[in-house]
Parts: structure tokens; sequence; C-alpha cells
């Protein structure tokens, strides 16, 4: 009953006139976030950090968090949706999760049935959302109230497991996501520590002092870094763009997808509480497990309906499922998680355990207003399937400058500096080179988010055991953290080790 009470707090909150409008910009912006092929829901999310700011100036400061969290997480959750538009219609996933909706949903597409393969992604969205959201709201009372339990020996184990997960994951190389996991807690060093007072890697520069400005770091990284790569590569959507006749799918469209809806959604939501999992894996998983249970696998490939119905449903859950370890432990499992954590410090408040005691109206307004947001999005994307479809064809040379100029105003209004400029260009050059070679962003981000709070519970767990790092060990929950963290990381190598031993031994 209590659960039930939060939450209708928390519709009370999401349903005031500012909080309805900037929901519905979130999702909005969100769906063509995803519809635009290359920036995606990192990117977005990063880059309307300093809008945030700007729109909510007015505000009391609860009230302010409150609002700019819904619109980002707005901003998140509708990419999912929009990500599937261009995988259908163009053959090229907007995101990297929709890259499973391609292989039947373009097909799909081809033989005329590009509104019907859309529509049913819509709903399967809609459907995974909300199932997502009760589980949401089910476990994350409980879960803050365990994780409120834990000390400061836990707390850094916790969030070393964090950080191999997602590191894990991360990349087509295990090595590299490490590496850029720590450059990211390199990166987090920098400034005057807390403890001490001692200047760390600030080379006598005022401006270092205070740290690097997370948001500087992640627009560069992310939103000037696709810039750089959209110039520098030439990159274009030259694809020819799918018609979209008959909007509305068939009964016997909606009687195949039933059941991939349904196994996707609980699929996606639980592997999505798994940090570093996230969405793209969920849509890889329910996309085999469809096709592994279907009378006729043969038709994946070739335009199944159950290929477009699972995975969208699996990314879409994984999302929701994503903001659990994300509000109740203060652990971001994927990149964009990762800046919505940023966005929450910058407002002064701490995710985690204690949200839902300190900031209630904070979570469960957040909770309510994605109830609303998944509505907005069923309803913005079956009508307006069409429209969204055009913004593909947007050229890059009026995008690059709209980006460029949110970028640079958005990051210079925050402290006004041009330091912060100059470290916005260079972030961007970094992230570009960065990702040419392959190395993964996110963990470089949730390094830096997470740098801090890894440091504080270190200090704090060493000035229990007066020095002795055995306290790690000894703590039963700790220990089974740091094993778990250790077996994400090591078991991927050895199964790696083995997969090249069984090629020698085959080419033997």
């Amino acid at each position: 009953m209590d659960t039930l009470q939060y939450l209708m707090s928390g519709f009370a909150v999401a349903l005031q006139w500012q909080n309805i409008l900037f929901a519905f910009v979130g999702v909005l912006i969100g769906t063509m976030v995803g519809v635009l092929p290359g920036i995606g829901p990192i990117s977005g999310v990063a880059l309307l950090i300093p809008v945030t700011a700007s729109l909510t100036g007015g505000l009391p400061p609860e009230e302010a968090a409150t609002s700019a969290i819904i619109l980002l997480a707005g901003v998140y959750y509708g990419a999912m949706y929009g990500g599937s538009t261009t995988s259908i219609l163009l053959n090229t996933p907007g995101e990297s999760s929709s890259v499973v909706t391609a292989l039947d949903g373009y097909p799909m597409a081809k033989q005329g049935r590009a509104g019907a393969a859309l529509a049913i992604a819509a709903i399967g969205s809609f459907v995974a959302g909300i199932i997502s959201l009760i589980g949401l709201v089910l476990l994350a009372k409980p879960l803050s109230e365990v994780a409120l339990k834990l000390g400061p020996a836990e707390e850094f184990s916790l969030m070393i497991l964090g950080l191999c997960a997602l590191s894990g994951f991360a990349g087509k190389s295990i090595t590299k996501a490490l590496l850029m996991t720590t450059i990211g807690l390199m990166m987090a060093t920098v400034g005057m520590d807390t403890i001490s007072g001692v200047a760390r890697f600030t080379f006598d520069l005022p401006e270092l002092y205070q740290g690097l400005e997370f948001l500087t770091v992640a627009v560069g990284i992310f939103a000037l870094g696709e810039v750089f790569k959209t110039i520098l590569d030439r990159e274009s959507n030259s694809g020819e763009i799918a018609k979209i006749t008959r909007i509305l799918p068939t009964k016997q469209d909606m009687r195949d997808s039933a059941g991939p809806i349904l196994r996707g959604s609980l699929l996606g939501f639980f592997k999505g509480i798994v940090p570093g999992s996230g969405a793209t894996l969920s849509s890889f998983l329910s996309y085999l497990l469809e096709k592994k249970i279907s009378k006729h696998p043969e038709k994946f490939g070739k335009g199944a309906i159950e290929g477009v119905a699972g995975p969208e449903a699996a990314n879409n859950a994984a999302s929701g499922g994503a903001m659990i370890p994300l509000l109740t432990l203060g652990i971001p499992g994927t990149g964009t998680t990762a800046v919505l954590m940023g966005a929450l410090i910058m407002y002064n408040v701490q995710p985690g355990p204690l949200l839902f005691e300190d900031h209630p109206s904070i979570a469960w307004g957040l909770i309510a207003s994605m109830f609303i947001g998944n509505l907005m999005l069923l309803l913005l994307n079956m009508p307006l399937v069409k429209v969204f479809a055009k913004i593909i064809e947007t050229p890059p040379k009026y995008l690059i400058p709209m980006i460029v100029a949110i970028s640079v105003f958005g990051v210079y209004a925050v402290k006004v500096s041009t330091f912060d400029l100059l470290l916005l260009i260079a972030c961007g050059i970094f992230g570009y080179f960065m990702s040419k070679h392959d190395y993964p962003m996110a963990p470089l981000v949730l390094g830096l988010v997470l740098g801090p709070m890894i440091e504080n519970n270190l200090r704090r767990a060493l000035t229990i055991s007066n020095g002795d790092l055995m306290i790690f060990v000894e703590r039963p929950v700790s220990f089974v953290f740091l094993m778990i963290a250790v077996l994400w990381v090591t078991v991927p190598l050895i199964m790696k080790m083995k997969g090249k031993k069984v090629i020698v031994n085959e080419e033997a």
C-alpha cells in the first residue's frame, strides 16, 4: 500500500503542467534523436543537459531537478522508440539496439508492410515500457531499503562491479573497454582532493581546481565527436527510403506479435536490471529466442513480424530495467544512465538508496512521468510515422550547425568559461579518434561519474579498518560483489581463448 501511495504522489508531481510539457518535449526530441542515425540516446541526453539548466533556471532547486530529469529520461526511452524507424525504412539502425530490428523490419518494408512493422514496433515498445515500469515500481523501494544496509566496503565493491559489468559488454574488445574505464577514473581524480586539500593533476591551472566539468566532457565526446565523424568521414544517408502505405497492423499481425512482445518485455526487463547488459544484448537474445521457438524459423530474416516485435519490446524494457540500479543503488548500468546520473549530480541530487528517502518527489515523479511519457510516445508514433520518416532526410548541412550551436552555447552557459569551450573541442577530437578506432566511450563516462564515489567509499572503508585492505574480502557481501566483478571480466576472456584454441586445433 505504501508503494501505491508513493506512486500516487509521484503522479501528482508528474501531472503538473510544466512536467507534462517537459515529458512531451523529452519524448518528442528522443524520438527524433532515435530516428536520426548516428546521434543515439547518449549524445541526445548529453546535448540537452545544458538546455534543461536554462529551461529550469527560474524554478526552486527540487522542482528544477525533477523537471530536468523528466525531460532527459524522456529523451532516453523516446530514442528507443525512434531507433526502429531507420532500421525498418532505410536498413540503417538509428542506434545499436535497433540493429536486430533491421533483419526483418527492412524486408517487411520492401514487401510493402513498412507501416505494419513500424506500428508493431511502437505497440511493442509501449507494452514493454509499461511492463518494465510496473517492475520498477514493485522493486524500487525494497531494493533501496536493502541498499541502505550496505557499508562503505560493500558500496565500493558494488561500484567496481558496475564498472566491470559495463566494461565487459562495451565494444568489441574488453581490453579497450577497460582502458577507457581507467582513463575515466583518471579524469575523475583531476582537481582538489576534498580530504587533504592537495591539488591533483591541475598543472597550476585555476580552472582545473574544481575538476573536469562532467557536462563539458560528455557533450564533447558524444555530440561533437559525432559531428567530427560526420564531417571527416563524410557520413550521409544514401539509402532508398521504403514507402509507407497502410499504418495499422492486421489482426493476424497482432496475434503473431502478442507472444514475442510479452516474452521480449520480460527478458529485456530482467537483462536491463543487470548492469552492463544493456538494450543491444537484450534485443539480440529476444531475436534468438523467437527464432528458436518458432514453428517456421525459416521466415526470420525474410520479413517475420515476430523478428520486429520481440527485439523492439526487449530493448525498450531494458531501458526501463536499467533505471532500477541507477535509482536504487546509484550504479548506472549503461552509458546513457551514466549521463543521466551525471545530470542528477549536477542538480545536487545523489542517485542511490537515499534518493527515495531524501528526494521522494524526484524519484516517484520520474517513475510516474515515464508512464505518461510512454503513452505520449504511442500516441505520437502511430499517427506521425510518416512525419518522423521525413526527419531521416534532414541533410547534415542543417543538422551539424544546430548540434554545434547547442553544444557551444550550452556548455558556455553553465560555467561562462572559455577554458570549458577549449576542453569541449579537445574532448570532441578525442571522442572522434577513439570511436574511429573502436574504443567505447560509455566506460569512460561511467568511470568519470563513479570515480569520486569509488574513492570516497574506499577511503571510508580503510578508515574503519585502520588501513587494512582485508575489509573488502572479510565482509561477505563485498567479497561476493568483487568475485562477480572478476568473473565478469575473466569469463569472456577465457571463452575467447578457448574459442581460438578450437580454431587452431581444427586448422591443424
